[in-house]
C-alpha cells in the first residue's frame, strides 16, 4: 500500500510556563495509508511519544522492521505522530543553555560547561497541563484537516499523563486508547503545584546511560538485537543537532548527549483512571507492558507516591469493562526496539480495526514469541 509522508507544523498557544502566550509550531509527521480509501472510512491514529524517547526516534526508526507508524499506516490507516515542546523537533525553549541541564548530569555536557554552574532558568520546563493542551490542539487539527470526529491514541510511557486524563475529559474526541508501558502513579497527585516549579528545564541522555538501562531489563537471550543501541542512538541524534555537539570529548569529537524536558505532572492517579467509568467504557483501553519492564513497574515499591508505578494498577483502576491487560513475555520497557517489536505492531493493528484481543474485550493476557495470546495464569492466593 502506498504511504504518503508529510510533516505538519501546528500553529498553538503555548501555556508553557517559558513560553506562555506565544504563539509556536508543534511538531507533527503524518504517514497516509488511508488516502487510497473512501474518505468515510478514514481512521486517524495519533502516537505520542513519552519522557526522553522523541516521536520519530520511538515510532518512526527507520530500521528495517522497525518503524511502528509505517506498518500501522500500511495496514490502511492515517497515522500521526507529535512532539510536545521540549521534545524532539518541536520548540524547546530555555533548552539551548547548557547551565539549564540537570545540574546532576551537567558532567555529561562538558564541553562547551567547565563546571557546575546555577540554571539561568531554575524551573521545571513543562507540566501537566501544557502537555494537555499540547495534545488537544494537534487532535483539533486532526479532526479538522481530516474531517474525522474521533482520533485513536497510541501511547508509550509517560505519554499516558496525558493521553490518559485527556480523554477522560474529551470522551467525545477520543476513539480508543492504547498504552504502551504507562507511567502510572496509582496514589500520585490530583492537583497542581504553583507555576512554574523550581528546578531546572533540561535532562540529558548519555549513549552509555540509555545502553545500561536497557540492558537492565533484558532479560531473555536475543531480547534485543546487538546493533539495536546504536541504531537508536543515532536517531536520537539526528533530530537533536545541538545535543549531538555536547559531551564529553572521545577521539576528537562530542560523544553527544540526547537532551528532554524536565516536566511536573499531576492528574493521573487512581481516581482519574476510574472517573465516571470513561476508561474502559466509552473509551476502549488496552494496556500493553513488557514482563521485564522495571520502569514502568517500580520494584521495591517506592515510599514517594509521585514516584510509584504500577501498570497492573492502572488496569486495576479502570472502571468500564472494556479494559483489556496484555503482558508480553521477553520484552522490557523498549519493546519497540526489541525481538518482540512486530508482535506488538500487529497487536496495536488487530486493536485498531477490532477494538478487541483474541476476540476479547476484557481480562489480563500474556504474548509469547510467536505472538500467540493467552489468558494469563491465576496467581493462587497467599495462605
Amino acid at each position: 500500500m502506498a504511504i504518503t509522508t508529510t510533516d505538519h507544523a501546528v500553529p498553538h498557544t503555548s501555556t508553557v510556563p517559558a513560553t506562555l502566550g506565544q504563539k509556536v509550531e508543534l511538531f507533527v509527521r503524518e504517514h497516509d495509508g488511508s488516502s487510497s480509501g473512501p474518505p468515510a472510512n478514514r481512521k486517524a491514529v495519533l502516537m505520542l511519544h513519552g519522557r526522553s524517547v522523541p516521536a520519530l526516534a520511538g515510532y518512526d526508526l527507520q530500521h528495517t522492521s522497525y518503524g511502528w507508524a509505517k506498518a500501522v499506516a500500511q495496514a490502511g490507516y492515517d497515522v500521526f505522530m507529535m512532539d510536545l515542546q521540549g521534545s524532539g523537533l518541536s520548540p524547546r525553549p530555555r533548552m539551548e543553555d547548557p547551565c539549564n541541564v540537570n545540574p546532576q548530569q551537567q558532567a555529561a555536557v562538558t564541553p562547551p560547561l567547565m563546571g557546575a554552574r546555577s540554571p539561568s532558568y531554575p524551573y521545571v520546563l513543562t507540566n501537566s497541563q501544557s502537555d494537555r493542551d499540547e495534545l488537544g490542539t494537534v487532535v483539533d487539527y486532526i479532526r479538522s484537516e481530516r474531517h474525522v470526529s474521533e482520533v485513536a491514541f497510541i501511547g508509550w510511557s509517560a505519554a499516558a499523563f496525558a493521553m490518559g486524563p485527556y480523554a477522560v475529559s474529551n470522551p467525545n474526541k477520543v476513539e480508543s486508547l492504547f498504552l504502551l508501558a504507562p507511567i502510572f502513579p496509582p496514589l500520585g497527585p490530583s492537583t497542581p503545584p504553583t507555576l512554574p516549579v523550581s528546578g531546572f528545564p533540561t535532562h540529558v541522555l548519555t549513549r552509555k546511560g540509555l545502553d545500561d538501562a536497557w540492558a537492565k531489563e533484558a532479560k531473555c537471550p536475543n531480547q534485543r538485537e546487538d546493533d539495536m543501541i546504536d541504531v537508536v542512538w543515532d536517531a536520537l541524534m539526528e533530530i537533536d543537532p545541538l545535543g549531538r555537539t555536547w559531551g564529553k570529548i572521545e577521539d576528537g569529537r562530542p560523544l553527544g548527549v540526547s537532551r528532554y524536558r524536565n516536566f511536573v505532572s499531576w492528574g493521573w492517579n487512581n481516581t482519574t483512571a476510574g472517573q465516571g467509568g470513561v476508561l474502559g467504557g466509552s473509551v476502549p483501553v488496552l494496556i500493553v507492558h513488557g514482563e521485564h519492564d522495571k520502569t514502568a513497574n517500580t520494584t521495591p515499591p517506592n515510599p514517594n507516591p509521585v514516584l510509584d508505578f504500577h501498570v497492573p494498577a492502572l488496569y486495576d483502576a479502570i472502571q468500564g469493562p472494556h479494559n483489556i491487560l496484555v503482558t508480553v513475555k521477553c520484552a522490557g520497557h523498549s519493546m519497540p526496539w526489541e525481538i518482540q517489536h512486530k508482535n506488538l505492531q500487529n497487536l496495536s493493528k488487530n486493536w485498531l480495526k477490532h477494538l478487541a484481543v483474541a476476540g476479547k474485550t476484557q481480562g489480563r493476557y500474556e504474548m509469547d514469541l510467536n505472538g500467540d495470546i493467552s489468558p494469563e495464569p491465576e496467581v493462587p492466593p497467599v495462605l
